[in-house]
This record gives C-alpha cells, sequence and structure tokens, in this order.
C-alpha cells in the first residue's frame, strides 16, 4: 500500500455564515500556512472570503 505522503484535506470555511462549502487536498511540506481564498458562497449568494479549517 502507498504511504501517507505529506498531503492533508482542509476544508474551506466562509466567513460570514460559518458554512464548510469546499474540500481540498493541500501538500502541508510546501504550504504550511492557512489558505485563505474568496470563493463563491451559495448560503450568503456572494462572493466571500473563505478560510481553511480542519
Amino acid at each position: 500500500m502507498a504511504g501517507g505522503g505529506s498531503r492533508i484535506k482542509v476544508i474551506m470555511a466562509c466567513q460570514e455564515c460559518k458554512g464548510r462549502n469546499y474540500n481540498y487536498t493541500k501538500n502541508k511540506r510546501s504550504h504550511p500556512d492557512r489558505m485563505e481564498l474568496k470563493k463563491y458562497c451559495p448560503s450568503c449568494n456572494s462572493h466571500t472570503l473563505h478560510k481553511e479549517s480542519r
């Protein structure tokens, strides 16, 4: 079987409504800090800042 590797699962949460809308995997070794992206939130019906939550 394959090893664990350095990729981890992250969930992006909206900062307005705290909804968890997007799932990603990221390389923890090359991107150690938390991700912040402006993504569309269907609950807020607008583009809002989404931060990484684990």
